[in-house]
């Protein structure tokens, strides 16, 4: 697995891949780390797309992404992963329609377990997941950084999107 670090407004970010896609996107620090992190090699050449789209996204300049992924998680967890990527830039979506979304409307708590999860944050944008009342609740950053990210979206106070 390669891997960059790379200064952004939020820190350091770490971003690792091998040759099936992106495996993590780490902030500075991570309620769940990466494994195996001792082997892996640094190739900032091997990562110059991901860096460029993430600075991008901190300049403003880019509202999504064009990476190829490849996270490992149950098949629950991948279906919420993805599903994560169509909660539109600059809108919130509850954990509850994030459970509509995936076709579990009542596993709410195991949908905020896999959110919790992503180890692709920013890209795979759990950060748009809030509580139902409009509440900024867990992120594996942090609530400050779920915070800074959703006032960069523009989002300000966290509100729901339909």
């Amino acid at each position: 697995m390669w891997f960059d670090a790379f200064k952004t407004k939020i820190g350091m970010l770490t971003v690792a891949a091998d040759d099936s896609g992106i495996h993590y996107v780490l902030f500075p620090e991570n309620k769940y780390d990466a494994p195996d992190r001792a082997s892996w090699k640094r190739d900032a050449n091997a990562l110059r797309e991901p860096r460029e789209q993430l600075l991008a996204y901190f300049a403003g300049e880019r509202n999504t992404f064009d990476l190829p992924l490849a996270p490992q998680g149950t098949p629950f967890q991948l279906k919420v992963w993805k599903t994560l990527a169509q909660i539109p830039y600059g809108a919130t979506w509850s954990y509850s329609q994030l459970a509509a979304r995936v076709g579990s409307p009542k596993a709410v708590r195991a949908v905020g377990s896999a959110n919790g999860r992503n180890p692709l944050p920013i890209v795979l944008p759990c950060h748009r997941v809030i509580g139902s009342d409009g509440s900024l609740t867990g992120f594996g950053g942090g609530l400050p950084l779920k915070q800074f990210l959703l006032e960069h979206e523009g989002v300000g106070q966290a509100r729901l999107a339909l």
